[in-house]
């Protein structure tokens, strides 16, 4: 209790300062949702960015100087995935590493909680890792591409960060934190149809809305999903309207109602 109060002292400093205006003009550069935000979602918005830029550890690495455009594009991103949600701003995140363009990491065995990703195993290029019990790790080049296109259905950020709250229940599985029974057997129910849906789909070698990354494991699917419903989310609710309403659901946003 003793914490939790002297946290929500530090955040009430945090922002008694007002937000800086060249912030502003980083979002509205490479944050191509915001503009599709309302005014109040803005307000709310900027909040967040400035207590999760105060709160985390940010470290530029393989030549990339940190500044605040960094900062604020990676925060700005990260931050509307919980928007709406009842959160502690990723409290498992506490660094954020960021190279300059995709990094290239040695063959390896992935560790016990780390989402596991077949290009960081086979020392592949990657553009973003999450861990459980560590660092996040970001692309700049693509942050920047995926913040600037709204509408690709490509965003590391919102990948990586989705990840670390689908971790919150304790493990990488595609389930985030559900408290209530009915919503979470129905989630189940959803994703277990649209998985099965997608390798059908894969299988047969036809075109599929969901990116085929997407079937690599339970946990890569529910990070692309979400990548797909805050970029994609008028096509996702007309061709997948099941996993579109129980994703609606967990992140209490609309983002086909908001790109209309």
């Amino acid at each position: 209790m003793l914490f939790d109060w002297l946290r929500q002292r530090r955040r009430d400093k945090i922002l008694a300062n007002p937000f800086d205006e060249g912030w502003t003009e980083v979002l509205q550069n490479n944050m191509a949702v915001w503009r599709s935000l309302s005014a109040e979602e803005q307000a709310n918005l900027k909040q967040l960015v400035q207590v999760f830029v105060a709160e985390k550890n940010w470290e530029g690495l393989g030549g990339l100087e940190m500044n605040d455009e960094v900062r604020v594009t990676i925060a700005g991103q990260a931050c509307l995935l919980v928007l709406e949600l009842p959160h502690d701003l990723y409290r498992s995140v506490e660094s954020i590493l960021v190279y300059p363009s995709a990094v290239r990491t040695p063959p390896r065995q992935p560790g016990m909680f780390e989402v596991s990703t077949d290009m960081a195993d086979q020392g592949m290029p990657v553009l973003g890792q999450a861990f459980k019990n560590g660092p996040l790790i970001l692309v700049w080049d693509a942050v920047l591409r995926g913040g600037r296109d709204a509408n690709d259905g490509h965003n590391v950020v919102f990948h990586e960060f989705a990840h670390k709250l689908d971790m919150l229940s304790g493990g990488a599985d595609g389930v985030p934190c559900i408290h209530d029974r009915d919503v979470y057997d129905r989630w189940i129910t959803v994703f277990q149809r649209e998985w099965e849906l997608l390798h059908e789909g894969l299988d047969r070698k036809r075109k599929t809305f969901l990116d085929a990354y997407a079937g690599t494991n339970p946990a890569e699917f529910f990070a692309v999903a979400t990548e797909q419903f805050f970029e994609q989310g008028k096509t996702m609710r007309r061709k997948h309207a099941d996993l579109y309403e129980v994703l609606r659901g967990f992140y209490q946003q609309d983002p086909a109602e908001r790109a209309a």
